[in-house]
């Protein structure tokens, strides 16, 4: 695997339109859409041409009254997409037209959101560490729990029969689905846990720490495979790429890791000018989006992404 990507063939390309800083990027579930969420209260689709060039549309979507902290696509749907807010909202949206068809209002600031699966719920995290699971057809609150510990990301395994939380704590606190029973706590990391990321093929989740390092668990067996130590910053965020050979890890460090899964080791490191807010994998093809704070000459937010995996023309 190592060899097949000619890394040092490929560039990444600028894409702007956000008025301040991205926080969020995800692909639809097709990879030719890519969605980017930002501070500047709207998020925006935008169509990308895998092996294409020229002028890229993107549509707004309007009508959060702040900042739009993360959006995750219908992994069913290649044009259904939800978004959560500071605002205390979460909406769903049709990316063809760019009209909100669901909102649902939720008790405190939303920070955190992610399909399952199957695509017939939402889990939506808030600053209050409370959990919100939302019926998609609906669009109603079915279940809601507050914890007494820092949540930080959530995520389902790829069976929707496991629920994941990273904490404040180090650990990670794995659930059963739907009853939201404890099943496990995993003593992951000396600081707190960050984000995970599940890999595509099944059979690995990852964990990013403030201890600088990413944890990788099999997932069957809940046992610590490896780590990868090549930040030295809090990891901010991490994913696996569409066949789970490579997972990409960024931070505040200046540049993006991106590792062989069964190695651990480096394959190639993209450039960064400023600190790492979203990395995303399309689910068909090498091309990793990236999101940041990145700044202008001014020091104002630039509100660009980037995407990397472009062969140089």
């Amino acid at each position: 695997m190592e060899e097949q990507i000619p890394f040092k063939n490929l560039h990444s390309r600028e894409y702007s339109g956000h008025k301040k800083k991205v926080h969020s990027v995800a692909w639809n579930c097709i990879g030719t859409k890519l969605a980017s969420g930002s501070v500047d209260q709207t998020a925006r689709i935008w169509h990308i041409e895998p092996h294409g060039h020229g002028k890229v549309k993107d549509i707004e979507l309007k009508g959060h009254s702040d900042s739009v902290d993360q959006l995750c696509w219908d992994p069913k749907h290649a044009d259904l997409i939800a978004t959560a807010s500071g605002d205390k909202t979460v909406r769903l949206w049709d990316a063809r037209s760019g009209k909100c068809s669901q909102q649902a209002e939720l008790s405190g600031e939303n920070i955190n959101i992610t399909y399952k699966p199957d695509g017939t719920h939402v889990a939506v995290g808030n600053r209050d560490d409370e959990l919100t699971i939302l019926d998609v057809r609906k669009f109603k609150p079915i279940h809601r729990r507050k914890f007494n510990y820092e949540v930080n990301e959530i995520a389902w395994n790829m069976t929707g029969e496991m629920f994941f939380l990273t904490t404040g704590n180090g650990t990670v606190e794995v659930l059963s689905y739907p009853s939201l029973r404890p099943l496990d706590t995993l003593m992951a990391h000396t600081a707190g846990c960050y984000c995970i990321a599940i890999d595509p093929v099944g059979r690995y989740f990852a964990v990013g720490s403030a201890d600088s390092l990413v944890s990788l668990w099999n997932i069957s067996e809940m046992l610590c495979v490896r780590t990868f130590t090549k930040l030295e910053w809090p990891v901010r965020t991490i994913g696996f790429n569409y066949t789970g050979d490579l997972i990409a890890s960024a931070s505040e460090d200046l540049f993006i890791d991106i590792s062989n899964v069964e190695t651990g080791r480096t394959v190639h490191q993209i450039p960064c000018r400023a600190a790492m807010n979203s990395v995303e994998w399309n689910p068909k093809y090498n091309l990793l989006a990236y999101a940041g704070d990145d700044k202008n000459k001014y020091q104002a937010d630039e509100g660009v992404f980037r995407i990397f995996g472009f062969e140089n023309a």
